[in-house]
């Protein structure tokens, strides 16, 4: 049987496809988290008024969530053509729904002007940005894992992960900008829709360079063995998800555990910290804002770092560091917040930020080498996305009720507790994975022969 094998990316190409994963993922991120800023902010007011302030935000945070539910179906579904058609086409298309649900919430009619019909909308629309960010994820940091060499995937597999920083850095300096230039009333009844709007530019010059690169070289020559194999032996490939729940079901539910502290501590640190900072502290608006912009572009500037630092010593010891730090922090976090200060805030949500992001950066390259090549993107993305489901998608929504019922922040820290201690048991159930041939013909062929 020949078998092709793929070649060693050229530093410039690698740089190539790492810049446009990196700005795709940033795109995708802004648009995501522009939501739930704006939850916390605005959509309490427009799209649910009438309701008591902290109920509205409840109810605004809940659309928020739905957006976490839709996730596992755009992992799946795009996780099944992923695997069967290429990273390329499918990250294009997560692009573009992502893209256009942004730009439609912003001419999106409010509960004012249309009624009931007009959260329901919310809705849908925020299902759509789900469905696309399920699917998103899982190919930008394959297409960058498969491209680079193992020495060094950890950094370069992590730079998609800046995405996330990234695009929090530019919805939250977008929304501080509009606040600090615009009155309440201002930003209220128009101004919130602008970085809505502005996704629709943002669309166009992340598909230009996302379109200019290649696909995977692993992948090609996994599909050109795959399809030598049918040739020869007429053997009918497994679909990629009952590939993964036969071969991969450990991995796949480590990949959920390792993603609960993480998950809920980014989302308690950058969109919950919103809402207790303004009532609970009676810090301002803009203050809060503030806070978290100079903290993401800490995060943006840690998680190469992190990356390398995995390349070197492991991926699971620098997730430890960060579960287990995030856990550690979260007492001395919700301190520094109640000082009424924002050095105090920026502190807590700086170091917060930091230790996530020891688990955030070598995440790429881990999941990436937990599963054959013909189900990687299946595999990583359902991982990744089936836990965000319980992680990330009720995180506001639990700090938020919890705050309501108990008005402190105890239980809101015992909460991220026992995400981490969840995270520090999968972990330690991992195997090291930084010496890993994402090419492996070996395991890819045990797998794909059902062996």
């Amino acid at each position: 049987m020949a078998a092709a094998t793929p070649s060693p990316t050229p530093p410039n190409s690698l740089k190539k496809i790492v810049a446009a994963s990196l700005i795709g993922t940033t795109i995708e991120w802004y648009d995501f988290f522009l939501y739930g800023s704006a939850a916390a902010l605005v959509f309490n007011k427009l799209f649910f008024p009438g309701s008591d302030p902290l109920v509205g935000t409840l109810l605004s945070f809940l659309t928020y969530a739905v957006g976490f539910a839709a996730r596992p179906l755009g992992a799946l579904v795009f996780g099944h053509y992923g695997d069967r058609l290429g990273r390329k086409k499918l990250l294009v298309l997560s692009l573009l729904l992502m893209g256009g649900a942004t730009f439609a919430i912003g001419l999106l009619p409010t509960h004012a002007t249309i009624g009931t019909a007009a959260p329901v909308l919310l809705t849908v629309l925020r299902l759509v940005q789900g469905f696309a960010l399920g699917g998103e994820w899982g190919g930008a940091v394959l297409l960058v894992s498969e491209h680079g060499d193992a020495g060094r995937r950890g950094f370069w597999a992590s730079w998609p992960q800046t995405g996330a920083p990234a695009g929090q850095l530019l919805a939250t300096g977008v929304l501080s900008a509009l606040t600090a230039l615009l009155s309440d009333a201002a930003f209220t009844s128009w101004g919130w829709r602008i970085p809505f709007l502005l996704s629709g530019v943002l669309v166009i010059v992340g598909l230009w360079i996302r379109l200019s690169v290649d696909e995977s070289p692993v992948f090609k020559a996994a599909l050109a063995r795959a399809e030598a194999r049918r040739t020869e032996t007429a053997q009918v490939e497994k679909m990629p998800l009952v590939a993964v729940v036969r071969h991969h079901w450990r991995d796949v539910l480590i990949a959920m555990g390792a993603r609960m502290a993480e998950n809920i501590s980014y989302y308690v640190i950058t969109a919950f910290i919103l809402v207790y900072a303004t009532t609970s502290t009676g810090l301002s608006k803009q203050t809060a804002l503030n806070a978290v912009l100079v903290a993401s572009a800490v995060h943006f500037a840690v998680i190469p770092a992190w990356g390398a630092l995995s390349d070197r010593i492991g991926r699971r010891p620098v997730y430890l560091i960060g579960a287990v730090g995030v856990g550690a922090w979260m007492f001395p976090f919700f301190a520094l917040i109640d000082t009424r200060s924002f050095g105090g805030l920026l502190l807590a949500v700086t170091v917060g930020l930091v230790l996530h992001g020891a688990m955030y950066a070598p995440q790429a390259a881990f999941f990436s080498e937990m599963f054959s090549t013909r189900m990687r993107y299946s595999g990583a993305s359902i991982g990744a996305q089936f836990s965000s489901v319980a992680a990330g998608a009720p995180a506001p929504l639990i700090a938020t009720a919890l705050l309501a019922d108990h008005g402190t922040s105890t239980p809101i820290a015992l909460y991220v507790i026992a995400a981490a201690l969840i995270t520090v048991v999968a972990i330690a159930c991992a195997k090291e994975t930084r010496n890993r041939d994402l090419s492996d013909e070996v395991e890819e062929e045990r797998v794909t022969a059902g062996r």
